[in-house]
């Protein structure tokens, strides 16, 4: 179930970035600034659900901390971009990429609910390592060069560290997660 969110959306970003007839030299598509703060904001969204019910489900101390962080800096990162948005007096319009998102969420949320213990952890960080991933492609491959707005591209630039540092702790816990078995 994992593999087939993570496929589906390089998949859906791979369509997007390389329409039919283009090479995959040729420009990405054009989102609108609108289509990309959706996206962003989709994206963290799910992050921060799927988060809370690892909170409410994990007794591993080292998963309910990276929950926490995960809706700490999520909610921190939307709460700029809506700020952003409200400035610059743009909505959020939803879009293939958000719609996406959001199913592939509803997966992920239903493969892991059902899991226990150490079997929902490791689902857990082995779709947050994934998930970090395609967004961290998503941001390089698409979001950011599409956006044409100046504010908007530097918050997505300014956010890709913390992307980054959750996809490294995401891997580290995975590791551990593996070693205690």
């Amino acid at each position: 179930m994992l593999q087939s969110f993570t496929r589906r959306l390089l998949s859906i970003l791979l369509t997007l970035a390389v329409p039919a007839g283009l090479n995959a030299q040729s420009a990405t598509p054009d989102l609108s600034d609108p289509e990309v703060a959706h996206v962003a904001v989709t994206a963290n969204s799910i992050d921060i659900e799927l988060a809370k019910l690892a909170q409410a489900r994990t007794s591993n101390p080292d998963v309910k901390r990276f929950a926490a962080t995960m809706i700490t800096d999520h909610s921190a990162v939307n709460a700029q971009a809506t700020a952003l948005a409200t400035k610059l007096g743009v909505t959020p319009q939803d879009n293939a990429v958000s719609q996406s998102l959001l199913k592939g969420a509803t997966e992920a949320r239903g493969a892991i609910e059902p899991l226990k213990g150490g079997a929902f952890d490791k689902a857990y960080i082995d779709r947050e390592v994934a998930y970090h991933q395609a967004v961290l492609e998503a941001l390089d491959g698409l979001l950011i060069p599409t956006t044409s707005n100046a504010e908007l591209k530097k918050l997505l630039v300014d956010v890709r560290p913390a992307f980054v540092a959750h996809l490294e702790h995401a891997k580290k816990l995975q590791s551990s997660l593996v070693a205690s078995k």
